[in-house]
């Protein structure tokens, strides 16, 4: 099982996402930042991201992955997803939240598509089958009454090369800005990245309490010289109950006394915003950590601009299994 519990030296599974995305270059910055702090190794490992990611720390396949906030609420809670559906996964606990997981809907320049309504008889690659990117794609849809649509499902860097060829009319990605696989687009190809803005953007935050507001900044890609409103959900370090208080706390300590290390979404990580938008119950690894370091762990939601939407306890009533999250804003 990649050494749950191990003793000093032990190896250490950590499942990240595709390699055009940001959590498996992410990952391996934690990997460097771990080895050189801790006696531990990590084995860092490309998936599916979030979904198949839970799935893997329930079974002990894993040690510690990036999800998704929203994703790791429908797995302890078996809602919202339909893997996950009388398929709970009660043992996963959270670490860490990270940074913004921006929603970005790309299409190319040169496409009819200006706002997200506009994906009505479009075909649109919603990402991989049963992913976060899916999940979130389809409620963005739903919550905006977009309905006739045709669905593909790949992951990014095969949406990247289906829009190029003419495939597909437009691709929904998550992931924190800016994501490789549509950096590289954008250097061969005019791009456009759809706004969700204004009244479609209440909507898609009424469907779920985890999507926050978020911009994409002018020039974060190619092309794209305004910035972008759009929304977001919360990447997280996620592990299981079973993972020794001892290991979770050597790890987290690591990454977080060490996050002037990280390249990627530096600026986003840290001890203060560490429980923003914890969707699930903290292990008592990283609870410690953060109890010692004085940062905001454990309470799950004080997430800044966006605390209408109640805490975790306030407001479980709703559909969707979805606004059950505290807030996911960065």
């Amino acid at each position: 099982d990649g050494g749950s519990g191990g003793g000093d030296g032990a190896r250490l599974s950590w499942h990240a996402g595709g390699t055009g995305g940001t959590y498996f270059p992410l990952s391996n910055q934690f990997k460097s930042i771990v080895e050189n702090n801790t006696n531990y190794k990590l084995q860092v490992q490309s998936t599916g991201a979030s979904v198949e990611n839970a799935g893997n720390l329930g079974s002990g396949n894993a040690d510690f992955a990036l999800l998704q906030n929203d994703v790791a609420y429908f797995a302890k809670n078996g809602t919202g997803i339909e893997a996950f559906q009388g398929n709970a996964i009660p043992n996963l606990m959270g670490v860490a939240t990270l940074y913004p997981e921006t929603i970005h809907v790309v299409a190319m320049a040169n496409s009819d598509i200006s706002s997200i309504s506009d994906l009505s008889g479009k075909v649109v690659n919603t990402g991989d089958l049963g992913s976060g990117t899916q999940v979130d794609a389809t409620q963005i849809l739903e919550a905006v009454g977009v309905s006739e649509f045709t669905e593909q499902n790949t992951g990014f860097s095969q949406a990247a090369d289906q829009l190029k060829n003419g495939d597909i009319d437009a691709a929904f990605v998550v992931g924190g800005w800016p994501v490789g696989a549509i950096s590289d687009l954008a250097t061969t190809n005019d791009i456009t990245i759809v706004s969700i803005d204004g009244d479609a953007r209440e909507q898609v935050k009424n469907a779920g309490s985890y999507f926050a507001d978020d911009e994409i900044p002018a020039g974060t890609y190619d092309g794209v010289d305004e910035a972008v409103p759009t929304v977001a959900v919360q990447a997280m370090i996620g592990t299981q109950e079973e993972q020794s208080e001892d290991v979770v706390y050597a790890v987290t300590k690591a990454i977080f006394d060490n996050v002037d290390q990280l390249s990627i979404k530096q600026d986003f990580i840290g001890v203060d915003s560490a429980q923003d938008g914890m969707s699930i119950e903290l292990h008592p690894g990283a609870q410690r950590y953060f109890d010692e370091a004085g940062g905001s762990g454990g309470s799950g939601n004080e997430s800044a601009g966006n605390e209408s939407t109640g805490t975790m306890s306030g407001n479980e009533s709703g559909g969707m299994a979805g606004n059950e999250t505290g807030n996911s804003s960065a």
